[in-house]
């Protein structure tokens, strides 16, 4: 972080000092007490459970520097405001603005966002010193505290933004306005929440919106929603794809027998190839956005490939392989789920499970509102056109991907629902057999990434 002296927080933020005017804050930036170290901000948001306030002999413990809360500490150096979160985010606005060279790079779409994210960073940090989002902190305690970890030397900021509803992406950019905005993709992950697919699409123009004429939209041409975004954005549009008016565009996509894409990359008159370490086709338009933003911040071509070619999986329980000894491979992509993250994956899986006996392991996706029935049953057809060998369907809001697999193969014993993660694990454990490829996908809260973890782990 930027140093800050805590007259300067109160000046930013509008509160009032209760501690020395002098007293440098040149620590990290946390929300969590338990994160802090000497010299840290401690934010003491207020919870719909717990008053961070409560957890300042930790962050004292900690010899964080002083608190930012809605009201004063007896224990720490204070910072008094009547909204943390706004204070919050006008702290992390002005450490970004100490740094004005440095360029930030959000990105949104219904999926695939992490991943990105993680690819981005990945490739930036090859060119000058980079700053990502941690995980998937990609809303209003997220983009500030990542905005926060901005020090001197940093050359990009890339920052995830997520949103639950019409608004959402607007303040985060209000935190800190992008120079380059990506889109993904449109989709219907929180379908329930929004209403519709126009008004998640709506949520993720905010994030072109937001730019200035100075600004760059990158945009994926594929997606037609997506691609209507270059008339909602002052900023110069660059498109990305497969489709022939794509300025960075994939020629000559193909994947190895784990389902890991290699393809040409052509920008102008220029072509590298590139190949990929991640799992699943879906990753290549993921690529080809990372590559269109290098190319924006003066990395080559060939130099945008190689370093695609290196990156890694940086983020757990998204397309995590992990082959046990025993020949079973676990493909653990259940962080969450949407439907059309859920194709991605099924056709990941058949991808890598040419000549061996693929298992889908699928629990519910949620939030997906009055469309949930059709848009589970559709999965369950989709494992079996897919010729997915077994699917386990879990959990009562699984029934209906089950359903679907046995009215359009007439299956018999090849799907099976399962009440809970604990039977499925009693049923995997005892079928199993060396070669199989199992995945398992869900939304976050129906737990299937530990039981992924517990199969990854059974024969280590």
């Amino acid at each position: 972080m930027i140093a800050l002296t805590l007259a300067e927080i109160a000046d930013v933020t509008g509160g009032v000092l209760q501690g020395p005017p002098d007293l440098l804050v040149d620590g990290t930036v946390v929300t969590d007490a338990r994160l802090a170290e000497p010299g840290s901000l401690y934010v003491a948001r207020v919870g719909e459970h717990a008053d961070g306030l409560d957890f300042v002999p930790q962050a004292v413990e900690r010899q964080a520097a002083a608190v930012l809360a809605e009201r004063p500490s007896t224990q720490l150096a204070s910072v008094v405001v009547p909204d943390v979160q706004a204070a919050f985010a006008a702290v992390a606005r002005e450490v970004v603005a100490r740094v004005p060279a440095v360029q930030v790079v959000a990105v949104t779409g219904s999926s695939g966002k992490t991943s990105t994210k993680d690819l981005l960073a990945q490739v930036l940090s090859e060119h000058a010193p980079t700053v990502a989002t941690a995980e998937s902190f990609n809303g209003e305690v997220g983009v500030p505290l990542t905005a926060c970890r901005v020090d001197a030397d940093t050359a990009h900021l890339v920052l995830e933004m997520g949103a639950r509803g019409i608004g959402h992406i607007r303040y985060l950019t209000e935190i800190v306005r992008p120079d380059v905005a990506v889109v993904l993709n449109v989709g219907t992950a929180h379908v329930g929440e929004f209403g519709s697919v126009d008004a998640v699409a709506q949520a993720k123009a905010e994030l072109v919106e937001a730019l200035t004429t100075d600004g760059v939209a990158v945009l994926n041409t594929d997606d037609p929603r997506v691609r209507a975004m270059a008339d909602r954005t002052k900023g110069r549009v660059v498109l990305v794809g497969r489709s022939d008016d794509a300025q960075v565009r994939a020629d000559d996509v193909v994947l190895d027998d784990q389902a890991r894409a290699s393809f040409t990359l052509v920008h102008g008159g220029e072509r590298a190839v590139v190949r990929l370490a991640l799992h699943g086709e879906h990753h290549v338009s993921n690529a080809l956005a990372v590559a269109a933003v290098g190319l924006e911040v003066g990395m080559t071509l060939p130099d945008v490939a190689a370093a695609l070619g290196r990156a890694r999986p940086a983020s757990r329980w998204r397309m995590e392989v992990r082959d046990r000894p025993d020949g079973v491979r676990i493909v653990n992509d259940a962080y969450n789920a949407n439907p059309e993250s859920m194709r991605a994956a099924l056709k990941a899986l058949a991808g890598m499970g040419e000549g061996r006996r693929t298992w889908a392991v699928l629990g519910e996706m949620l939030e997906l509102g009055d469309s949930s029935l059709l848009e589970h049953d559709a999965i369950g057809r989709l494992a079996v056109r897919l010729n997915v060998k077994r699917l386990v369907a879990v959990g009562p809001g699984a029934r209906a991907i089950h359903t679907g697999a046995t009215q359009e193969g007439s299956w018999g014993e090849e799907s099976v629902h399962v009440p809970d993660v604990e039977a499925a694990y009693a049923l995997l454990s005892a079928e199993l057999e060396p070669g199989d490829v199992v995945l398992l996908k869900s939304s976050r809260d129906a737990g299937l990434r530990y039981l992924g973890d517990r199969l990854a782990g059974a024969c280590a």
